[in-house]
């Protein structure tokens, strides 16, 4: 009696057949039907090791098949081979096309055999361990085309032999309304991972642009979950490794655990999860992620068959695990907890939604069967809003770090003006807080100094800034096959001059001879420079000799008529220039150009000074 009292206990809460064999009823299938579920019409039997030939399962009792009495065909995970079998009946007086669609994609193998009058009239082999294009219908799960004649009875024989769980969901479709279902479910999908795509990219130039390791991991995560989902759903067999068998049958273990895996690494670094806050979270959670990645790797060498369970528990604890996290976070008044906690129960409320589907206490339907991808791209989502929540967060701190760093130098510079001592004072206290921005502002300096270009006493540019541009424009010039103008120009008497006078006239002097140039330089690409001591350049490119001996003797004729007074006294200074134009013939020709120029400096000196000398190359000296 207590046996009894147990079984029906069982039956009533799983809905389970307990003690149920024997042939279940026809499936009547007529014209005007669109789906139909018939879980509750089909017999399954287990086949023996040696295994079974279809006319052995034909020929078998109907004490040796059993009545699957709920709404889900599911025997859980084991090695066991299974038949299944139903009958097709219709009072139509034409033949009615149908197609038996299996909506689970992971089986291994699954064989159909069509049956009329005791004849096998059909057979089709499918499964995820045979190429994709072997399949009747191309479609992520197994559909079968098929008829059934006007008045005519059918049974159908399917034998399932998998590694993965022991599911086989069967639908009858009117082939019109799969088509218009499939629609909706292609939409539904195609919108999922289109958002995980962009949320992918987004994230992704966000740890370009910023570097922060959090979006790395983020990457990885919202990478490898639809990777696994589109794994699970057949999706990805289906486009992306048709022909990849054997990557196929390894993807679902390894991207399930490469999901534990980045969804840890993240977790731990985004919502701080640090050994010294939280030293048994931070280990546990990093165990999950070392044991996920052991069994991501084994994925590649071990069978499926060896993995799943395996995989599927370490998942499951690594979720709950998560989920522990999140709330303890948020009670410590995390703010990246509150969205990370959402996240997790938006995704893992897809999943349960999709089970309850699964056990028939929610009706089946595109939204039930996609919950566990509208759950994912909620949580995804919500996991892209924390991101750009804490980046602001971040941002916002630094900002009045920096802030409160610009008041205390305003305040440390006040202190300086007063007495020596309250600067003393103030620049202790300022080193334990700036000591860090310190290094920062060294390095910025560093850089400033190194990128300063201007000559400080004449505003032109300075030698290096000459040196560089002047190779650029070679460089320039020998790839366009322009002609490129080099002036160099030296004040006559110079040094006499600040004999006499002193220095100071003499940078007042030098002042007066840029201010000059400056006249006559005037194109964005041209360029002046103080080269030292007395000597100026000026570099024109694109410019030919003709140009730039006008450009010069305006120079010299501007400094000649340029009065430049000392006390009382009225003088005038002159200069001389030594100009070169040349296309060079290679792109490091700079030396030999600039030697040139001051030869031709030098020729101008001898001549007399106070004149404007091209220097022309020899016959047969070639640059």
């Amino acid at each position: 009696m207590t046996k009894l009292a147990i079984l029906a206990f069982a039956w009533i809460l799983t809905g389970l057949p307990v003690l149920a064999w024997g042939e279940a009823g026809p499936v009547e299938w007529s014209a005007s039907d669109k789906r139909k579920q018939f879980s509750s019409f089909v017999d399954y039997m287990p086949a023996p090791q040696r295994g079974m030939s279809i006319t052995e399962v034909m020929q078998a009792p109907d004490e040796a098949w059993t009545r699957n009495d709920a709404e889900n065909v599911s025997l859980g995970y084991g090695d066991t081979v299974y038949w299944f079998r139903f009958t097709l009946v219709t009072d139509a007086a034409e033949a009615v096309p149908y197609l038996l669609e299996v909506s689970y994609s992971v089986l291994d193998y699954l064989d159909v055999y069509l049956v009329e009058d005791g004849q096998v009239k059909k057979t089709w082999q499918m499964g995820d361990k045979l190429p994709f294009h072997e399949r009747p219908i191309f479609h992520r799960n197994f559909v079968v085309p098929s008829e059934l004649g006007p008045e005519a009875s059918q049974t159908m024989y399917l034998r399932v032999d998998t590694t993965s769980s022991m599911q086989v969901p069967m639908t009858l479709w009117d082939p019109d309304a799969f088509y218009a279902a499939e629609q909706a479910r292609s939409m539904l999908e195609g919108m999922y991972y289109g958002i995980v795509l962009v949320m992918i990219l987004y994230n992704l130039f966000l740890f370009l642009a910023v570097g922060e390791r959090h979006f790395l991991s983020y990457v990885g995560y919202i990478s490898a979950m639809p990777l696994f989902l589109a794994g699970l759903h057949g999706v990805s067999y289906q486009y992306l490794w048709p022909e990849a068998i054997w990557w196929n049958d390894r993807s679902h273990i390894v991207f399930l655990n490469l999901v534990v895996v980045f969804g840890g690494i993240f977790t731990v670094s985004f919502i701080n999860v640090t050994r010294d806050q939280h030293p048994r979270l931070n280990l546990l959670t990093r165990v999950i992620v070392g044991i996920s990645g052991l069994l991501a790797v084994a994925g590649l060498l071990a069978p499926f068959r060896y993995l799943i369970l395996p995989s599927i528990v370490v998942a499951i604890t690594g979720c709950i695990l998560v989920l522990v996290v999140c709330v303890v976070r948020w009670v410590h008044k995390d703010p990246a907890a509150r969205f990370y906690t959402l996240s997790w129960v938006a995704m893992l409320f897809g999943g349960i939604v999709l089970a309850l589907s699964k056990f028939t206490v929610l009706p089946r339907n595109v939204i039930t069967e996609n919950a566990t991808q509208v759950g994912s791209a909620l949580g995804v989502i919500l996991l892209s809003v924390a991101l750009a929540d804490r980046l602001n967060r971040e941002k916002k701190r630094a900002l009045e770090a920096q802030q409160l760093m610009l008041g205390e130098e305003r305040k440390a510079r006040m202190a300086q003006e007063k007495s020596l001592q309250i600067q003393r004072e103030a620049n202790t206290l300022l080193e334990a807080r700036v000591q860090e921005r310190t290094r920062d502002l060294e390095s910025l300096n560093e850089q400033l100094r190194e990128l300063s270009a201007t000559d400080s006493l004449t505003g032109l540019k300075n030698r290096g800034y000459f040196d560089r541009s002047f190779q650029s424009a070679c460089v320039k010039a020998f790839r366009f096959g322009q002609p490129l103008s080099v002036l160099v120009l030296d004040i006559d008497h110079f040094k006499r001059f600040n004999d006499t006078y002193g220095h100071l006239v003499g940078d007042d002097c030098l002042q007066m001879v840029s201010r000059c140039i400056r006249l006559y330089v005037t194109r964005p690409q041209d360029l002046a420079a103080r080269y030292g001591g007395e000597e100026f350049v000026v570099l024109l490119p694109d410019t030919p000799e003709e140009g730039a001996m006008r450009v010069a003797e305006k120079i010299r004729e501007e400094i000649a008529s340029t009065e430049f007074r000392v006390a009382d006294e009225v003088l005038h200074l002159t200069i001389s220039i030594g100009v070169y134009t040349v296309v060079p013939e290679r792109a490091d020709d700079t030396g030999e150009i600039f030697k040139r120029a001051d030869t031709a400096l030098y020729e101008a000196k001898e001549q007399g000074r106070n004149r404007v000398v091209a220097y022309r190359t020899s016959a047969g000296d070639v640059l």
